[in-house]
């Protein structure tokens, strides 16, 4: 909790310059621990949404949201780091004026955001949220329209994480499973899911000779999940196949690479499955 000297005009510039030195620790800090440098940098709410991939939305109303979800903005704002620490001097004037409007004991609005899963983004309020950090609450009043995106998100995303979502992202605008399926799918390397994608569309291309009969996407991605991946999966667990540091789908994918030359036995033999545990 900030200290409280009973003198509020004083409290809120000591408010200002301790959030200021917490971001210059957190730079040192990031140096030395040899950390991305994006680690702290504030999230744009755009370019967040274009990576997920956004479904629709609908108003959450007002209520009281963690402090520490916030983690970015609907503007490009450069005034905060992703903690919303000030990162220069511009925002001194005003962050005090909230700051000892506060100390005073004045009603602060409920601020404005966007909620992408686990995560909050301001579209009005930036002060009054460093602010209620720089005094150390844990939340903050806040009016709410949660936008719900194709991939989830969570508080440990940067920007770095942000190309690599889009590939996750555009698997399932190819793949449209379930949402109990798509759970199932995860890979370590999210470069992958173009890999995985090709590999479901040319399944089903198959299936579709086979049949002499059509099939849109959602149809071809739920027989591919109960047809293939998932008795293969089972497969794969039966004979030991699934590395500790690997998960089911990266070991199904693994297994992919191998397709042609095992299909050309059209069985599960012992050579075949011994290529695929060498490649694990």
């Amino acid at each position: 909790m900030a200290r409280d000297t009973g003198f509020p005009t004083q409290d809120a510039q000591d408010d200002f310059l301790r959030a200021r030195r917490r971001r210059v620790f957190a730079q040192l800090s990031a140096l030395l621990r040899l950390e991305s440098g994006d680690v702290d940098v504030m999230l744009s709410f755009d370019e967040v949404v274009d990576a997920l991939g956004r479904v629709g939305e609908r108003d959450g109303g007002v209520r009281s949201i963690p402090i520490a979800s916030i983690v970015g903005t609907v503007d490009r704002r450069k005034e905060f780091d992703r903690e919303f620490r000030p990162t220069s001097s511009r925002a001194r004037a005003r962050f005090e004026r909230i700051a000892e409007a506060a100390r005073r004991g004045v009603s602060m609005p409920p601020i404005d955001v966007y909620r992408i899963g686990e995560l909050h983004f301001v579209r009005d309020g930036h002060h009054r949220v460093a602010v209620a950090r720089a005094q150390g609450s844990d939340s903050i009043d806040a009016h709410v329209v949660e936008v719900i995106t194709q991939v989830a998100a969570d508080n440990s995303i940067t920007l770095a994480d942000l190309p690599l979502k889009s590939h996750e992202r555009l698997f399932h605008e190819r793949v449209p499973l379930p949402p109990d399926a798509r759970t199932r799918i995860a890979l370590t390397n999210p470069v992958e899911y173009g890999t995985l994608a090709e590999g479901v569309e040319a399944w089903g291309f198959r299936v579709i000779q086979h049949d002499a009969r059509f099939m849109d996407r959602a149809h071809t991605a739920l027989r591919w999940f109960h047809e293939e991946y998932l008795p293969v999966v089972a497969i794969l667990r039966d004979a030991e196949l699934i590395g500790r540091r690997e998960t089911e789908t990266d070991a199904y994918l693994r297994l992919s690479s191998e397709r042609y030359r095992i299909m050309r036995t059209h069985e599960w033999n012992d050579e075949a499955i011994e290529r695929v545990r060498r490649g694990r």
